[in-house]
């Protein structure tokens, strides 16, 4: 019997899959609990209008993930922090600062668990953070670290 899975079942597919399990098995677990659909042929032609709508907001979000890499690609923030005797830093400088400094200066939302420092920030000077902006997409960004 042939189905079009509503939800992911376990050892069996995925939400969107076409498979084949067995009479009972469908007729009596996947059926009822409305874990899936019989592959009928209008079912069918649903199933793929759902997948191609899927595929494509699949990339436009990726597009839209694109341009915002490139855009960020030319900034750069710059973070004021306290400075102690001989350059030490109070405290440290995390994804949290570079987020809001990015909203304040720039105007650019981004999630502060998406920007990540690829070296530990140890006093003044210029630094790079790297920015998740989709899953596949990352850009990098220019920190300038300043005594407050």
């Amino acid at each position: 019997m042939k189905v079009i899975l509503q939800q992911d079942v376990k050892k069996v597919g995925s939400k969107g899959d076409i498979v084949e399990v067995s009479e009972g098995y469908g007729r009596n677990f996947l059926l009822p609990k409305k874990l899936a659909v019989e592959a009928t042929a209008a079912n069918l032609e649903t199933a793929k209008q759902k997948a191609n709508s899927a595929a494509r907001k699949k990339q436009q979000a990726t597009d839209e993930a694109r341009l915002l890499a490139a855009q960020l690609e030319k900034v750069s923030v710059k973070v004021a922090v306290r400075i102690g005797e001989g350059g030490k830093l109070f405290g440290s400088v995390t994804g949290k600062d570079v987020a809001d400094a990015l909203a304040k200066e720039h105007g650019i939302d981004v999630d502060r668990r998406k920007i990540s420092l690829k070296s530990e920030v140890t006093g003044a000077g210029e630094y790079e953070a790297v920015i998740k902006v989709h899953p596949e997409i990352q850009s990098t960004i220019r920190v300038l670290v300043v005594a407050e």
